[in-house]
């Protein structure tokens, strides 16, 4: 690229009066120039609006804006992309950080137009970013076929849910980001916000032909209390991130249905919890799928990863 195109950090937020500055310092601190930070306060209760504006002031780069009401994650998210205008689109989460190099070393990924998104190892920590767990470390830093990730994805390799850890073309962001995941059960994905953000992925790599990977650990996840990850239990977590993928599936991919099957079957025996949230049958994942077979080739090819990944 002979110019460089403007990059959108998107930072959805609510509530977050204690970790925000982190956040946004780390937003506008990138090696990487032509950038705008859209910060979208969805209805805080805190003094996380009166950080934002401090910054807001003493940096034009940052734009501000408040919802009237809690709109609810997802379409909080939305109103970030909406008020986007870059070429590309990096959701920064407001309780997580990316390094000041992120964006100088993972933008000219997009130099091969068959690139559709670039994700980066990250740490997942509580206090210290440094002394997280290595997380989504897939291999070394190039660029891969974007297949792999999906295949990935479903094979339970490790492969990142967050879009938080890349970066993508805002216009893909805009078409992939779903406010509502189509389902039988009822279940509000705009309010929990647990797959949407995995289908962002999926959605993409199926449209492109490859990815790119950074394996510098470029971006930080921090668990805490407050954070959806932490707060889902029984189940919930998983369990819905099968729900999205059954919905990309019987979409986009029948071919790989019966790989999911194989992972349903063992997720409804695992998980105690799957029955609150309206699964019992596998049947439950799916809107319109007839198809619930599994496989004895994949359920023995389940059992062994689970095996090699014990005596690893």
């Amino acid at each position: 690229m002979s110019t460089k195109p403007l990059v959108s950090i998107l930072v959805p937020v609510y509530n977050r009066e204690g970790i925000i500055s982190e956040t946004l310092s780390a937003a506008l601190s990138q090696t990487y120039e032509n950038i705008e930070v859209i910060v979208v306060d969805n209805a805080s209760t805190d003094g996380t609006w009166t950080v934002i504006s401090d910054f807001a002031k003493r940096d034009s780069r940052l734009k501000a804006f408040k919802n009237e009401s809690n709109l609810g994650p997802v379409r909080n998210w939305l109103r970030c992309v909406e008020s986007a205008t870059g070429v590309f689109a990096k959701i920064l989460w407001s309780d997580d950080l990316i390094s000041p190099d992120y964006l100088e070393k993972t933008i000219p990924y997009f130099d091969d137009p068959q690139v559709g998104f670039v994700y980066t190892a990250t740490k997942i920590f509580t206090e210290e970013p440094e002394s997280g767990v290595l997380s989504y470390a897939n291999g070394k830093t190039g660029i891969y076929e974007a297949e792999s990730f999906i295949q990935g994805d479903f094979k339970s390799k490790g492969y990142p849910l967050s879009p938080g850890c890349a970066v993508f073309y805002l216009k893909d962001v805009k078409s992939n980001l779903m406010l509502q995941v189509p389902n039988g059960t009822g279940s509000d994905f705009s309010m929990h916000a647990i797959g949407n953000d995995l289908l962002l992925f999926l959605l993409t790599a199926n449209q492109y032909k490859k990815m790119a990977f950074v394996s510098n650990v470029l971006s930080y996840f921090r668990s805490h209390s407050g954070s959806i990850s932490i707060e889902s239990t029984d189940g919930k977590l998983p369990l819905h991130y099968d729900m999205a993928r059954a919905y990309f599936a019987e979409t986009y991919r029948p071919d790989l249905i019966g790989l999911l099957n194989v992972k349903l079957f063992f997720d409804l025996k695992k998980y105690s919890g799957a029955k609150k949230f309206g699964l019992e049958n596998m049947s439950d994942f799916y809107v319109a799928n007839k198809n619930f077979k599994v496989s004895v080739f994949y359920i023995g090819m389940a059992i062994a990863r689970k095996v090699l990944r014990r005596l690893s």
